[in-house]
């Protein structure tokens, strides 16, 4: 088995959508699905019926995302909704090429109040659209959008500027929202944004270039989002491997097989790798590697496998297979970024369950440091709790050792969830900046 890290076309490619209320998100994605064949003949003829039985006089491809009778009624969208497409020679139309490139779109809620709602559907994403009206240009949600996408440490933004043929196609509003943008991005952690200017309803740049826009020299949305290069955003350095589960068949065929099943989190497994066991420290070799098809030579993100070791060592779920070098840090007290998402208050003194990556352990909240206005980044050290659908940085005490990379490093192994045992409601979701 050979390894590459050059973009492919028959990657998955996560996707979580962002915008203000009416910048028309759920229009977009319904022209994605619409326009690439990624939609069944009766989808289609329901979404004309209530089209026409609602009065919108257009096919409202926003009806595909759109799936809750609130959303339709209000127009907006509440819930996180998951659509999934194919292009190229397995899915629909496309220039990807032969073999396409598979995408899931998060479609996300732009509102405020829905805050927790976003996050939830951005946290796994390699890309994030956040859609701006170009009649309104960058509103407060856009910022705040933006930050949110900074703080998860989305590899990959799209600016898709819509709505131009409300603005005739004017270059000159498309550079001023450009600039306005990129002056609030430099304040943030966004290492990739690129700016599209499109129209979902009428579908220009979303699959095919424009002639609308002929000063326009970038590619349409359809064409970045199959050729934006993802695999080298995984960490292939740092082996970082959670045991999920110990296997013992314990049957006649495999009587003395020990193996431990997860998935990887990052760097390249391969038998004969030197690895330690944390949070015992205990070192060993990696014997060979399984997966369902048979056993393998290689294993890399995100590759669910079984891992045979050279040494019959104690390993329980929740334990963490790294290499000597670069090995996380075991932390029982660690910092991080929070964003509250119960209605029920974070306080200083508050005792959560906590679940990170495959170990649960109790936590105390000890400090909350400052919170966050992600409108404007002003941090208030003042504040004495976290409300919902705010952000803050809090200091956490944890019943277990973790074992814990920043979150900058590491998506996997830098995020958390806090649970609140009485409800069994996840309440908090919280990215580690530092442990010890």
């Amino acid at each position: 088995m050979t390894l590459t890290t050059k973009g492919t076309r028959s990657e998955l490619l996560r996707i979580a959508t962002a915008g203000s209320v009416d910048d028309g998100k759920s229009t977009l994605i319904g022209r994605l699905l619409h326009d690439t064949k990624s939609i069944l003949e009766d989808q289609l003829e329901h979404v004309a019926e209530t089209s026409e039985r609602r009065g919108d006089g257009y096919l409202n491809l926003a009806l595909l995302t759109d799936g809750l009778r609130a959303e339709r009624e209000q127009g907006i969208t509440i819930d996180v909704a998951y659509r999934y497409f194919q292009t190229g020679e397995a899915g629909g139309a496309g220039s990807a090429g032969a073999g396409g490139r598979k995408f899931i779109i998060a479609d996300t809620p732009g509102h405020e109040q829905y805050t927790r709602n976003m996050v939830t559907g951005a946290s796994t994403a390699d890309l994030s659209i956040v859609l701006i009206d170009a009649r309104h240009g960058v509103s407060e949600q856009t910022r705040r959008h933006a930050y949110i996408a900074s703080l998860l440490r989305i590899p990959h933004l799209v600016v898709a500027v819509n709505k131009m043929d409300l603005v005739d196609y004017s270059e000159e509003v498309f550079s001023e929202i450009v600039a306005e943008f990129t002056d609030w991005a430099t304040r943030l952690q966004l290492s990739d944004v690129v700016f599209i200017p499109i129209s979902a309803l009428k579908g220009d740049n979303v699959v095919e270039r424009s002639p609308e826009m002929p000063w326009y020299q970038g590619s349409s949305l359809l064409y970045h989002l199959e050729h934006v290069v993802i695999a080298t955003d995984r960490d292939m350095d740092d082996v970082r491997f959670p045991v999920q589960w110990v296997v013992r068949p314990m049957h006649d065929d495999h009587h003395d097989y020990r193996g431990y099943a997860g998935q990887v989190a990052a760097g390249v497994l391969r038998p004969g790798t030197d690895v330690v066991v944390l949070p015992s420290g205990r070192k060993t070799k990696i014997r060979a590697i399984d997966t369902y098809d048979g056993e393998v030579d290689v294993a890399f993100p995100a590759m669910s496998v079984t891992l045979r070791l050279e040494d019959d060592i104690d390993i329980s779920r929740g334990d963490v297979i790294v290499n000597a070098e670069e090995a996380p840090t075991v932390a029982r007290e660690f910092e991080a970024m929070v964003c509250w998402m119960s209605e029920e208050p974070m306080r200083p003194g508050g005792r959560y369950a906590i679940h990170h990556t495959t170990r649960a352990a109790k936590a105390v909240v000890d400090k909350l440091e400052f919170r966050v206005d992600v409108n404007t980044l002003e941090r208030d050290p003042d504040a004495v709790q976290l409300s919902l659908n705010e952000i803050g940085r809090v200091h956490l005490r944890s019943s277990a050792p973790l074992v814990v990379d920043p979150y900058s490093r590491n998506r996997t192994t830098g995020s958390f969830i806090l649970i609140d045992e009485s409800t069994n409601d996840t309440v908090g979701a919280g990215m580690i900046r530092s442990g010890r």
